[in-house]
């Protein structure tokens, strides 16, 4: 039986505190294992993160955009299905990248630690596309954060697709 296996890998993004995350995976004839979270890994790589107090998945249909949104909590996110072009915009007014918009393809495999304060949206590149969120605080109405239209043209970005309403 052939065995591919992909090394658990960060490098950082162009925000501050932002980390491009290629999760380890185990590829054989029966199909893939991802790690979707492995603590170890990410303090044998220097990277910080919390507990995760909230778990939640979207599905969404190709072109549907989600976000941006910037609650006073960290994400890693990533989508099990499908595949997303993520969108990032750093709002926190004293980061050296405030203002700072970046993007990211992502497929099962990759995933994305978005800082508190820094928004956090998607489009669905696929026609059924799961895009899960780790929180490491729950969500609750009326909680600190921002969001901005995903559409500004003043933040340029480029989403791939039609936007589906």
């Amino acid at each position: 039986m052939s065995v591919d296996i992909v090394d658990f890998d960060v490098r950082a993004g162009a925000i501050t505190g932002m980390s491009i995350v290629t999760m380890k995976q185990i590829t054989d004839e029966r199909g893939t294992i991802r790690e979707l979270f492995r603590r170890s890994a990410f303090e044998a790589a220097g990277v910080d993160i919390a507990t995760f107090d909230q778990i939640n998945v979207t599905a969404s249909r190709r072109g549907a955009v989600r976000g941006l949104h910037a609650e006073a909590m960290t994400k890693l996110v990533t989508v099990t299905l499908g595949s997303a072009f993520g969108a990032y915009l750093d709002l926190r007014p004293a980061s050296p990248t405030f203002g700072t918009v970046e993007t990211v393809e992502l497929s099962p495999g990759t995933q994305v630690l978005v800082p508190s304060g820094v928004a956090n949206g998607f489009q669905a590149l696929a026609d059924q596309t799961q895009y899960v969120y780790c929180f490491d605080r729950e969500w609750v109405a009326g909680m600190v954060g921002q969001a901005c239209n995903p559409l500004d043209p003043d933040l340029a970005i480029a989403w791939p697709l039609p936007i589906a309403i």
